[in-house]
């Protein structure tokens, strides 16, 4: 997701960690409960905002930190 605050952006990082896990969406959306839509959304740096609840099931299905999906630049 890159949602900008004046010069500063967040940015998902779902892609990669995906791609280094060998998770697909569609098994990731199943482990976490979210549509596959909405994950791509996420994935594709759509995405306005993410739930507490979304967000720790994504850390806890991918064995992660939030700080692992997402970064400010």
């Amino acid at each position: 997701m890159t949602i900008e605050i004046g010069t500063r952006s967040v940015r998902c990082h779902l892609d990669r960690i995906l791609e280094e896990k060998s998770v697909t969406l569609t098994e990731l959306a199943s482990r976490v409960g979210v549509t596959v839509a909405n994950l791509s959304v996420l994935k594709n740096n759509r995405a306005k905002a993410i739930r507490y609840t979304t967000l720790v099931s994504l850390c806890d299905a991918l064995d992660c930190q939030p700080g692992d999906l997402f970064s400010v630049e």
